[in-house]
């Protein structure tokens, strides 16, 4: 194990590390959260509500798409949507929700920091050394999966729940909750299941899932993603599908790590018994 090891520690200690590691976490979160709650106009205007606007990146992309290849039903969100706020404290209140959430998003590199500062004195010194670059790797793939889900998913989401009816007699009047708790739910989530691979690498680490037992049920992986791509999209075949695509690759890519790992364990025992 690490030189940090070599003095025991009591579990009450163990409780004092733990307890300090979360303080640091949270502080960050609350930072970022004091600073999203100040420049509200650019978290809301630039980002929250933008998915909604006609200008928004993806927006705009996928109507010149529309106009090469004659079909307007690729063109999204030509229209704003129609939010409203019902609540005295509403705005106020989703307010401080959206500076906690952008809080997380934006500390999340630093929390993992934080964890693996935890959990590093338990490891030897060739887990350490193999584990070199979990930050960033972790970081990134959370990154990636918030911007997929940001410039992907939320437009189509928007579009689709924002423009159904189930008569024309029914306006669509969205409420500021519903549609921040829409947004910041899709996001959330594109971050978190993006790290399926770093999740598959630690389970591989301790034994807890091998790279046979990822093939054997592969079929049953396919079956989760359409689940999961089911409950964070919503019910168009469409942003399921591109949901479902980036899970599917994710899971190949977890089965690739854990055979390296296992590889890598093969050779160390090889060595060790030479």
């Amino acid at each position: 194990m690490s030189e940090e090891t070599n003095k025991e520690m009591s579990f009450l200690e163990h409780l004092e590390v733990l307890r300090w590691h979360l303080v640091r976490s949270f502080g960050s979160v609350f930072v970022f959260a004091i600073l999203a709650f100040v420049f509200k106009g650019f978290v809301f205007d630039t980002i929250i509500l933008a998915p909604s606007s006609p200008e928004f990146f993806t927006n705009r992309l996928l109507c010149e798409l529309a106009d090469k290849l004659n079909m307007p039903l690729l063109c999204i969100n030509q229209m704003p949507l129609n939010l409203q706020n019902i609540k005295m404290s509403g705005q106020f209140t989703t307010h401080i929700w959206v500076s906690f959430v952008a809080g997380i998003v934006v500390a999340f590199p630093y929390i993992f920091f934080e964890f693996w500062r935890f959990i590093r004195p338990a490891l030897y010194q060739n887990e350490i050394n193999n584990s070199r670059g979990a930050i960033f790797f972790a970081s990134t793939l959370f990154s990636i999966g918030i911007l997929f889900a940001y410039y992907i998913i939320c437009p189509l989401s928007v579009h689709f729940l924002g423009t159904y009816q189930v008569s024309d007699q029914v306006e669509n009047i969205v409420n500021l909750g519903s549609y921040i708790s829409t947004i910041t739910s899709i996001v959330l989530a594109g971050g978190i299941i993006f790290e399926l691979p770093i999740f598959i690498y630690f389970l591989a680490k301790v034994g807890l899932v091998t790279s046979s037992f990822l093939i054997k049920y592969r079929k049953h992986s396919i079956v989760v993603a359409l689940l999961l791509a089911a409950i964070i999209t919503p019910p168009d075949v469409i942003s399921q599908l591109l949901v479902c695509f980036p899970l599917i690759i994710l899971y190949e890519s977890g089965i690739l790590i854990a055979k390296r790992l296992e590889k890598k364990k093969n050779q160390t025992s090889t060595l060790a018994k030479a």
